[in-house]
């Protein structure tokens, strides 16, 4: 007599692995013409030992042969790398789909009517406020305005369904109906993510995640506006409050998405960018595929995890523990709570927690730091003096 067996869940294979990740972010510099205070990267001045153009469509290559559908592009700006827009062209001519994240300042009219016709690109552009007192505060003066033309150009050009990129704070969180309304004027897609102590984020975490009472109006207005507004699975710890999200519901941290950023480190999640989290460099030999498919940490993170504390809670299977890297920056066990708990569980935690000192990013790229070389260019002056590519004239 045979006897039927369950089949497994699409998320149980998601924790153990992928042969490839389904999306890689890449972030191609560091430089930022920008100075947001929560910029999870720190960036603001690029990095001397950033990759090459030739060592990006290596990469690229690589990426191909792994079958990988798209990569998410940031930074810093992206677009302020000289050879943004070669490397962009490379990727969708062998078949690696292309979503970058920008602030709009180099989305001219040509340029927004060359994404419009491309193919295989996805724009993001990133806002904060859906009114300029608020954005600017968090991402600098005339950001606002910068965004709003960016858009205004994009939606000129015919580009339908690129996205509104908002991270959400303790100031924005009444302005959900706002940044929807904006989104649906440009005939755009509204993305919404957590706010992360990472980079110099770390600094400002404290004065800026939601509230409790916030999180829980969250929660209530993307169950309402869930299905056509995306997360980036980012707020899977809200399933806590009862329903899930749409989404994983995972940390898919070294299992489904890793980051490399821009001088080939390899980590296993974006907003983690620390020597905790460092898997491998893609120029080691047997490049990015071996640091995905043989490195020590992901085999480790792709291992059945220890629920930890969390365990007994009674909603463990719907928030999973939460964020690894909210929990690793804010001083907490990775077997333990969020710090964002929507059950209160992180702030004791939070209260309790033993050491006053927090885990860092080794490498701060922001512009208040005097460059350590003559070789660390301003971006500003990058950004001023490099012109738009011809293709896009």
């Amino acid at each position: 007599m045979s006897v039927a067996v369950a089949p497994a869940r699409l998320v149980d294979h998601f924790e153990a692995g992928l042969d490839a990740p389904i999306c890689l972010t890449w972030e191609l510099t560091y430089a930022c013409n920008l100075a947001c205070v929560h910029c999870l990267s720190s960036s603001g001045r690029r990095d001397p030992r950033e990759l090459s153009t030739e060592e990006c469509k290596s990469i690229i290559d690589e990426l191909q042969r792994m079958q990988v559908f798209y990569v998410n592009i940031g930074g810093g700006e992206p677009t302020v790398r000289r050879d943004f827009w070669e490397v962009l062209d490379y990727a969708t001519a062998h078949d690696v789909g292309v979503k970058f994240s920008t602030n709009g300042s180099r989305i001219t009219p040509a340029i927004a009517e060359r994404l419009a016709a491309a193919d295989y690109v996805d724009v993001q552009i990133s806002l904060d406020g859906a009114s300029a007192e608020v954005n600017d505060r968090v991402r600098g003066a005339g950001s606002y305005a910068t965004a709003i033309r960016a858009m205004e150009r994009m939606h000129a050009s015919g580009f339908r369904g690129f996205k509104v990129s908002v991270v959400m704070t303790r100031e924005n969180v009444s302005q959900l109906d706002a940044f929807k309304a904006i989104a649906d004027r440009f005939e755009a897609q509204l993305r919404i993510t957590r706010l992360r102590p990472s980079g110099r984020g770390a600094d400002v975490w404290a004065e800026l995640h939601p509230t409790q009472q916030q999180q829980g109006e969250l929660y209530q207005w993307l169950l309402a506006h869930g299905e056509g507004v995306l997360t980036g699975d980012s707020l899977f710890h809200l399933s806590a409050y009862g329903q899930s999200l749409p989404g994983l519901n995972l940390c898919g941290a070294g299992r489904v998405v890793c980051l490399i950023d821009p001088v080939g480190d390899v980590y296993a999640c974006p907003f983690a960018i620390h020597d905790a989290f460092l898997a491998g460099n893609v120029r080691a030999p047997g490049g990015f595929a071996k640091v995905w498919r043989e490195s020590e940490l992901f085999t480790q993170l792709r291992r059945p995890q220890s629920p930890g504390v969390c365990g007994s809670c009674t909603h463990y299977d719907s928030c999973r523990g939460g964020c690894m890297a909210a929990k690793f920056f804010t001083g907490l066990p990775l077997d333990g709570p969020d710090p964002e708990c929507v059950l209160g569980h992180g702030e004791h935690a939070l209260a309790v927690r033993h050491g006053s000192t927090l885990p860092r990013p080794q490498a701060d790229h922001s512009r208040r730091r005097p460059p350590d070389r003559a070789c660390d260019e301003d971006p500003v002056t990058v950004f001023l003096r490099v012109s738009a590519p011809s293709r896009a004239s």
